[in-house]
């Protein structure tokens, strides 16, 4: 990979800026909330935060966040961006969020609500609930083909959820499947975050959790992910797709002052910014430091 730091910090912000919602509360890490919070605050003040997004917790959690966040709060400048992950009761969590939002204006902000749903009926009695008050994501099974769950939710001007993996070997959905979600959320113009499974920039072989006696699965990396999905919504068939998100080579991927490169394939600056904007929208991670920690050992930070 290119490791000139001026061309690679513009395409690399392109393509990552505010790109981990910090899931710190979920497993593998499952950090108790007063430990998640200040892990958050500390990576807002890191040199690496333009790459942060939001803090993901439950709904039901909201008031033990805003305890444990006071004191982190008083030396912020900018309120705290949230995605929450609602209950079975949409309807009264929408109200529950506003209360929050209300109450803690100007320091901590619920912008969007994620659910999951695996059949169209389910997809349109929760979306109806919320009723459009969050940007709302939902997450939906894979297989077999999502196209008919990515319609119902795009009928909504919602966003789509994929799970790219987890604490099991068999959580992680075979590459092929993943370019099918990505190329179907790219034809059918529905933006997208994926979530467990990409706290490393390629394709690897890593450890399912941070025992030391964890085993091992074949990873999914977040670079992968998300150039294939830009190169989705330039029109790239999913042969292609399937073939960048099994790359595990680092010198097939370039990043120059105009773009990214990735083999015989190059996607420029605006393309990138318009993907992360349009389409794939972020990544859930237990851990920040760890994909920030893998992009310093590539020479791209």
């Amino acid at each position: 990979m290119n490791a000139h730091a001026a061309p690679v910090a513009a395409a690399l912000r392109a393509l990552l800026q505010g790109v981990v919602d910090y899931a710190g509360l979920f497993p593998p890490a499952s950090l108790s909330m007063p430990d998640a919070v200040a892990e958050f605050a500390r990576q807002r003040r890191s040199p690496d935060a333009w790459m942060l997004g939001r803090f993901v917790l439950p709904v039901a959690r909201l008031r033990e966040l805003a305890a444990a966040s006071a004191a982190q709060l008083q030396a912020e400048r900018e309120p705290w961006s949230l995605s929450a992950l609602v209950s079975a009761d949409p309807a009264g969590d929408v109200q529950t969020l506003r209360a929050f939002n209300a109450a803690h204006e100007g320091r901590l902000v619920v912008e969007s609500v994620e659910l999951a749903a695996a059949t169209v009926e389910a997809i349109d009695w929760a979306l109806s609930q919320l009723g459009g008050a969050f940007e709302c994501f939902v997450e939906i099974p894979l297989d077999p083909d999502p196209r008919p769950l990515v319609e119902a939710i795009g009928r909504h001007g919602a966003r789509a959820k994929a799970r790219t993996g987890g604490v099991s070997a068999d959580a992680f959905p075979p590459a092929d499947m993943l370019a099918r979600f990505i190329a179907t959320c790219a034809e059918l113009h529905v933006a997208f975050k994926a979530t467990a499974g990409l706290h490393h920039p390629l394709r690897s072989e890593q450890r399912l959790t941070y025992e030391r006696d964890a085993t091992s699965a074949t990873m999914f990396g977040f670079l992968n992910v998300f150039a294939a999905a830009a190169l989705a919504g330039a029109g790239a068939d999913r042969a292609t797709l399937v073939r960048l998100l099994e790359e595990r080579d680092p010198a097939a991927f370039a990043f120059d002052r105009d773009g990214l490169r990735w083999r015989d394939q190059r996607v420029d600056v605006g393309q990138l910014a318009d993907t992360r904007h349009d389409l794939a929208l972020s990544f859930g991670s237990c851990s920040f430091r760890e994909p920030v920690t893998d992009l310093q050992r590539l020479g791209l930070l």
